[in-house]
């Protein structure tokens, strides 16, 4: 096992990660549609959140690393069925092509090993598919509707419990998003959904151990155990990722590495050795839910970057804002913005700049948040912003002076 000691090695690491995530290149998916296809494909995996404080976090994550980027391309490649919506940590959107390592968790919800909704109302759940299987799609809204027309405790018209049967039948695979609106989502028979050609068989543990090993290298660089198994409370995928990255590393196709807080990572063995990939001084706006900082106790392990978003925490306590995002400056995270789109008004306000210790030019630093923010700016739809408070004090005048001439 190689000790990660030195700043050089753990750079070389930095930068590894990042690239892997896309965001060191200009353009290292390509722009438009083609390349938020090929974006999502990389990762695995883009979440969706339902915080709207900015552009929601699905959207963000793709204009981070695709130019061109417009929020309906995502609707376009559900509609074209080149994504699927289900669970991956959370709630996501996913290559259609994977769309059978959601299998395994659909089945242990249906076989009632894992419970979405405890006692599920089986016969509600059946009028729901039959109406569906002979009206066509169903939207949530299309049940709320329904239910304002009917008596008090007309069974599955009972708005919640008939909502709870949706989601239950769409958890358990009976069901797919067919098209979303916004956040209204519209909910069809899977046969009816999901392309012929896509392949359907349930993959064994060892397969889907080795589809999220070689996903997690492929969009990471390198992998932690915990990591591999993120939020994924099962034992027995737990116990055959161990075993791959045994087998692997017996074959010396990986290498394990141990950094400075005595984590153990492994990599592809050449990677260590490759050439360092080149790092611009671009700086980029992150979303909280963006892949490369959802998994916190890495990013801290790996970039000192201690992140919280703090819309979960108590006013009281909240250090950096409630929608705090990370700032990332060529291989370093260097601070953090805390800000809100006024839609209505086309005006977007940053609350709260928080600059982390750093060695860089500030003027540079500076230029480059500037044209972020330009760039953030348009992606929100507004048309002005503000600056309010700047940590440290004595770059708020200098920022804003920026701002007014940008």
């Amino acid at each position: 096992m190689i000790q990660i000691k030195s700043s050089q090695q753990l750079k070389r690491l930095r930068r590894l990660a990042l690239a892997s995530q896309g965001l060191l290149q200009a353009e290292a998916f390509g722009r438009g549609l083609s390349a938020a296809r090929r974006a999502i494909e990389h990762m695995g995996y883009v979440q969706l959140d339902t915080i709207s404080v900015v552009e929601r976090a699905h959207h963000h994550v793709l204009h981070t690393r695709v130019p061109g980027f417009k929020p309906g391309m995502l609707e376009q490649m559900m509609q074209d069925r080149d994504v699927f919506e289900y669970w991956s940590h959370a709630a996501a959107v996913l290559p259609v092509e994977d769309f059978r390592f959601s299998l395994p968790y659909k089945q242990a919800i249906k076989r009632g090993q894992i419970h979405w909704y405890k006692n599920p109302d089986q016969k509600l759940m059946t009028a729901l598919l039959a109406r569906i299987r002979s009206d066509g799609p169903l939207r949530s809204r299309d049940l709320e509707v329904t239910s304002k027309n009917k008596p008090k405790g007309a069974g599955w018209w009972d708005w919640k419990p008939a909502k709870k049967a949706l989601e239950q039948l769409y958890m358990q695979g009976d069901l797919m998003v067919s098209k979303r609106e916004g956040f209204q989502k519209s909910y069809d028979l899977t046969e009816r959904v999901l392309p012929a050609q896509i392949d359907t068989r349930m993959p064994s543990t060892e397969e889907f151990a080795a589809h999220l090993l070689d996903q997690q290298l492929r969009c990471h660089g390198l992998v932690s155990l915990k990591g591999l198994t993120y939020l994924r409370r099962n034992a027995a995928l737990r116990l055959a990722m161990k075993n791959q990255l045994n087998e692997r590393l017996a074959q010396g196709y990986l290498q394990a590495i141990q950094l400075p807080n005595n984590e153990v990572y492994w990599l592809e063995s050449d990677r260590l050795e490759a050439p360092m990939p080149r790092v611009s001084k671009r700086l980029h706006i992150l979303s909280p839910f963006d892949n490369s900082v959802i998994q916190r106790e890495r990013l801290k392990a790996l970039f000192q970057f201690d992140y919280q978003i703090e819309c979960y925490v108590p006013a009281a306590k909240r250090q950096y804002g409630y929608f705090s995002l990370p700032l990332l400056y060529g291989d370093e995270f260097i601070g953090r913005m805390d800000c809100k789109a006024h839609r209505k008004a086309r005006h977007l306000v940053i609350n709260s700049l928080h600059f982390e210790t750093h060695d860089h030019d500030p003027e540079s630093v500076i230029q480059a948040l500037v044209t972020a923010l330009v760039r953030f700016r348009d992606f929100q739809q507004c048309d002005s912003m503000a600056l309010d408070k700047v940590k440290p004090k004595n770059l708020h005048s200098v920022l804003h002076k920026a701002l007014q001439q940008a």
